[in-house]
């Protein structure tokens, strides 16, 4: 089948009406971009209060992008369980052909990046790039090389990331765009962030014994004060991001007048 309403045809009427099921994977058929050798690139932790930042990684090619048709993997915010994560995670990891790696900033290098930094986002594109860099020095790995490398659009310019790229990231195209979650490369790239940033604030747990809520919400503001309890003020660093509001109400500092965003132009 091909030409204009294929897909409306196999999406509403072949596959749920006569096949029953959807099967037949035409996505790739009526888009064979979905098939192109690329990067996705990805992170974990940005919102979370406590634990690191993670970003993560991942190449595919064809092969992968198939053997992947039925496993589930998608973006990580849709995946509620630690486990399936995990195990996603190791799928990812075990699967011919993929090549993957992390960067994990942990809370104190975190902490210090951002008062060199003093913006979440000029930290979020060295991330990027450093793992787009990693990425292509095992390119010899990659068959075929990749054509380009695509994440999530999270700044308002382009050149946030573009600037910051690496000899080799250069190489290649890169591709920024919102819900780039959609794309496999980078949905795979997310389950290894998130699964970084669960592993290592699991670590963090067991070795304060403590419980350490993620995102950043009345429970985390009672966890950061009982750490401070318990650990004093000055540990809080260690397992927390301290540009959050969360990190002056736990020490009981006044907090700065909240500054109205405005879009540009």
């Amino acid at each position: 089948m091909q030409g204009k309403g294929t897909q409306d045809f196999v999406e509403f009427i072949l596959e749920p009406e006569v096949l029953k099921e959807a099967r037949l994977g035409y996505e790739a058929v009526l888009n064979p971009e979905l098939l192109l050798p690329r990067l996705g690139v990805d992170e974990s932790g940005k919102g979370d209060f406590f634990g690191p930042l993670c970003i993560a990684g991942a190449y595919v090619n064809e092969s992968v992008v198939k053997a992947w048709k039925d496993s589930g993997i998608r973006d990580s915010k849709n995946i509620s369980s630690d486990n399936k994560i995990r195990e996603l995670a190791e799928l990812i990891r075990k699967t011919p052909g993929c090549v993957s790696t992390v960067v994990p900033i942990g809370n104190e290098a975190y902490n210090r990046l951002y008062v060199k930094m003093r913006s979440v986002n000029t930290m979020l594109a060295w991330g990027h790039a450093r793992v787009i860099e990693n990425l292509m020095q095992q390119k010899q790995k990659m068959n075929p090389p990749p054509v380009r490398a695509i994440s999530d659009q999270f700044a308002s310019n382009k050149d946030t990331v573009a600037k910051a790229l690496m000899p080799l990231g250069r190489e290649i195209e890169l591709i920024q765009k919102h819900r780039a979650e959609e794309d496999l490369a980078v949905a795979a790239a997310s389950i290894l962030a998130r699964h970084e940033f669960v592993t290592r604030l699991g670590t963090m747990e067991r070795q304060y014994e403590i419980a350490l809520p993620r995102g950043a919400s009345a429970a985390v503001d009672a966890a950061a004060k009982e750490f401070i309890t318990k650990y004093k003020a000055e540990n809080l660093p260690k397992v927390a991001k301290m540009h959050f509001r969360t990190a002056l109400r736990a020490q009981g500092l006044p907090e700065p007048p909240k500054v109205e965003w405005k879009k540009r132009g």
